[in-house]
């Protein structure tokens, strides 16, 4: 995958260079090249101005947009605009942008954009309810959450199969050595060796763990017919049945 990144503070992306995506640009899988979009401002470097009509703060300007992007080199990318406005950001989008073989990210700064700058974007998106002073901070987020995604990036492919949302659900809990510490023990099925029963056992802690902390994700989500009688036994042990 090929990532360009528009942005006025290209260092604060060191991040990058660490953990799972500076593995996969080590492996040869993902190439990041960052553009900083003064570099291109006609108007004595600056990026920025007054909106037309008045108003508090200033404006993105289009021009050096436009021009930092058609410098470019991409076929057919997506172009990612970090805006509060945008399309909320899941795992679903994530897996979907992990398809892709190019990406671009717009990362503004100021009060907005021109909205010119719009007619380039195929993507806008945001990553929640809030605002943050730029855009740097939620393209690594977005960048982090695709990445690990592509394929050979992670060692298995069950490595982020069983992630929380990515079935649609919050993840079942998990243990690792010792099997006691501090008075706690780790679940006696998951020592039991006995694969199905853990198989239950997991889809049962993951639809519980799902109905009771974030419900809102069971509204829309295709129970099989197994699922659906593990969730009565649920509700039945919280005793809503």
């Amino acid at each position: 995958m090929k990532i360009d990144i528009l942005t006025l503070f290209p260092d604060m992306f060191a991040p990058l260079e660490h953990s799972i995506v500076g593995k996969a640009r080590d492996k040869g899988l993902l190439d990041i090249n960052y553009h900083n979009f003064r570099e291109h401002a006609e108007k004595a470097r600056h990026v920025d101005d007054e909106p037309y009509g008045g108003g508090q703060g200033m404006l993105l300007r289009a021009q050096p947009i436009f021009d930092a992007i058609e410098k470019i080199e991409a076929k057919n990318p997506r172009v990612i605009l970090l805006d509060p406005a945008g399309r909320r950001f899941d795992q679903a989008y994530a897996e979907e942008l992990a398809q892709e073989k190019e990406l671009i990210f717009i990362c503004g700064h100021y009060e907005g954009y021109d909205e010119r700058i719009k007619t380039l974007v195929t993507d806008e998106i945001s990553l929640g309810d809030f605002v943050l002073t730029g855009g740097e901070l939620a393209a690594m987020t977005l960048i982090d959450a695709t990445v690990r995604l592509i394929p050979d990036v992670l060692g298995k492919e069950a490595s982020h199969a069983d992630d929380s949302f990515s079935s649609g659900l919050l993840e079942f809990p998990q243990y690792t050595r010792p099997y006691e510490y501090r008075g706690m023990k780790v679940p006696e099925v998951l020592m039991s060796g006995h694969h199905e029963k853990i198989r239950l056992w997991r889809i049962y802690e993951s639809l519980k763990k799902t109905y009771l902390r974030r419900p809102d994700l069971l509204d829309n989500y295709p129970f099989t017919a197994e699922e659906l009688k593990i969730m009565e036994e649920i509700k039945k042990e919280i005793g809503e049945v």
